[in-house]
């Protein structure tokens, strides 16, 4: 039997590669050799650091009479959802015709030509609480392909028919005004556990893109943002030793949680903590809470090349027993001698644009200069390693070795958003420019006509369109936002920095064309409210000019740069003068005619590209900033 997973570059798939079933990659082979030998193809999803995948792959796939029947009747695929999400976003929109219950694993069974006629997640080796054992379902699914192949074949056509009329379902609308975005503060806040912190019952999730809105959206939605951070940050869903927060927890007050930390969760939560950190009277916790997670970030997820794993397993070895948790349960002494957890070296591009961006506006906000040296050395790596010379991008790489997967447009837009912020927190405008193309990408690759401004400049996963499978690209959001808006975020930033009033024309359309049922529900839509928050404030920009060479650590200077990053604005930077320089001649409006004047550090606060007189003082920053 050939191994054809043990060069995967995928952590996941390599787990699976010493398993007697006979797996297949995805891609256009394994549906061939099921159309060969006319027998069904499951399709396995999952990640590295989920449980539930490895307790299947214990009980199920490592056994020799499951292997025997998947390898007699079926063709076997194993997918990592992380290297791939359009085949498990397309393959979870059509499981949901079968199960409420969605998650991984996912095991779908489809046609030959990848037409899903059952699906489920997690199966037991024995039948339990009314789940069947895993070997009943493989063994019905067989029959029911032998005997009442029809029956599939309708069923699968069904499913397709039916996620093809709610790819088309219309969601556009007017962008929301203030007043509708407070009203959708209200209703997250109308579902808040107020003892506990989050929203709903458990299991409970950070749900980090609605902290994200509920932050920017005003002074309710900000204090309800501020008091869920602080209590999650309080509770076992974060890691006191090391800083980092966990996936989710199985009950209401953040007890017992599933033990793997994402660099998603831990890239957006930081973001919100720095957003939390800006303004008025910060709440103190922000600052200490944002340092803990950058620790996590830099001192466990950064990887030796500059790159960000994506995952750390829930999963150690201790005593010779493989435990979950039992790592994270200990304190730093009781870590002491033992191997942590395995990560997932994978870097994948989107996700670490979130944590650059994040790293980059935190690194500003509270002076933390080993966070915004850590977003440098990351973008860096990405840029000379995921961006091709004809500046295409990458999904994936694995210790400098590149995956196949198609890049997506969470990548365009999430490395965007990212190098954007730290342009802004570094001066360097060669970031801001990158960030420019990747966005000038994603819009030229639109079909004419179509609503949505942005589209992922490589196009949709090639298997999947040769079965015409592959789905638009989801706006929903949950533990991150959605593609579009992450381009449209890009695409904000990109106007609000002066590269011109078309982004800002993107970042509208984008936004209405999901408008329609983001303010219905929050819940799923936090990255686009945010985005629509961004959209409906007055745009503020403040801009702080230091003489090239100068000693910023001069007393009076440095107040005015504390206070720089200190205040509340749309955007904020501090360049040199060199930098705005070059910033200007790159296209960025904004910094045109921004001197230094009288060789001192000069503050710029405008209001739509409308300027006040330049200060130099940060009380006269503080004057301008509250109208005094």
């Amino acid at each position: 039997m050939p191994n054809r997973l043990k060069d995967a570059l995928s952590p996941y798939l390599r787990a699976h590669a010493d398993n007697p079933v006979d797996w297949f990659p995805w891609g256009d082979a394994a549906f061939a050799e099921a159309s060969r030998r006319d027998v069904p193809v499951l399709v396995s999803i999952g990640y590295a650091t989920c449980h539930w995948c490895h307790v299947m792959a214990r009980e199920s796939f490592s056994d020799p009479a499951i292997a025997r029947l998947l390898n007699e009747r079926f063709v076997a695929v194993k997918v990592d959802r992380e290297e791939h999400p359009e085949v498990d976003a397309s393959y979870l929109a059509a499981a949901s015709a079968f199960t409420p219950q969605l998650g991984w694993p996912l095991t779908v069974f489809a046609t030959p030509e990848g037409r899903t006629f059952y699906a489920g997640t997690y199966f037991p080796p024995r039948s339990i609480h009314g789940v069947p054992a895993f070997a009943e379902v493989l063994a019905a699914v067989d029959e029911a392909w032998r005997e009442r192949r029809n029956e599939l074949d309708e069923t699968a056509d069904a499913v397709a028919t039916a996620l093809d009329a709610a790819s088309g379902a219309v969601t556009a609308g007017d962008l929301p005004d203030l007043a509708r975005l407070e009203s959708a503060a209200a209703v997250l806040a109308a579902d808040e556990d107020r003892l506990h912190g989050g929203f709903g019952r458990a299991p409970k999730f950070p749900v980090a893109p609605v902290l994200e809105f509920l932050a920017v959206s005003g002074p309710g939605g900000r204090a309800l943002a501020a008091r869920t951070l602080k209590l999650m940050g309080a509770s076992p869903l974060r890691d006191p030793v090391e800083g980092g927060f966990f996936r989710y927890a199985t009950r209401a007050d953040w007890s017992e949680p599933h033990y793997e930390r994402m660099l998603t969760d831990n890239a957006l939560l930081l973001g919100v903590a720095a957003e939390l950190g800006r303004g008025d009277e910060p709440p103190a916790f922000a600052g200490q809470l944002a340092e803990g997670i950058v620790g996590f970030l830099t001192g466990r997820m950064q990887l030796a090349a500059g790159g960000f794993a994506s995952a750390q397993d829930s999963e150690s070895v201790i005593d010779g027993e493989r435990s979950e948790g039992g790592y994270y349960r200990r304190d730093a002494a009781g870590r002491e001698g033992l191997e942590p957890p395995a990560l997932d070296t994978k870097v994948l591009t989107g996700w670490n644009g979130l944590a650059i961006g994040a790293l980059a506006r935190a690194g500003s906000v509270f002076g933390l200069t080993d966070a915004v040296a850590a977003a440098r050395r990351a973008a860096d790596y990405l840029l000379s390693r995921h961006r091709r010379e004809d500046g295409t991008l990458v999904r994936a790489s694995l210790d400098g070795v590149v995956s196949p997967a198609t890049a997506t447009l969470e990548d365009s837009g999430m490395l965007a958003a990212g190098l954007l912020e730290l342009a802004a927190a570094t001066g360097d405008a060669r970031y801001a420019s990158v960030g420019r193309d990747l966005v000038d990408r994603a819009a030229a690759a639109v079909p004419e006509g179509t609503a949505v401004p942005f589209a992922a400049p490589a196009g949709s996963d090639p298997v999947l369109v040769a079965r015409g499978l592959a789905l638009p690209v989801d706006p929903a959001e949950g533990a991150t936002p959605s593609g579009i808006t992450a381009c449209a975020d890009a695409a904000w930033r990109l106007h609000a920095l002066g590269a011109g009033d078309r982004y800002l024309e993107l970042a509208e359309r984008a936004m209405r064309s999901v408008a329609g049922v983001a303010a219905e529900r929050p819940i799923a839509f936090g990255g686009a409210l945010a985005v629509m928050a961004r959209l409906a404030a007055p745009l503020v920009q403040l801009v702080t000019v230091v003489p090239d060479g100068g000693d910023a650590d001069e007393p009076g200077r440095r107040a005015l740069l504390d206070a720089t990053r200190r205040h509340a604005a749309s955007v904020s930077t501090i360049v040199t003068e060199r930098q705005a320089g070059e910033f200007a001649e790159a296209g960025f409006e904004l910094f045109e005619g921004r001197p230094a004047s009288d060789g001192e550090p000069t503050a710029y606060r405008c209001r739509a590209f409308v300027c006040a007189l330049p200060v130099h003082a940060a009380d006269e920053l503080d004057a301008l900033v509250h109208g005094r």
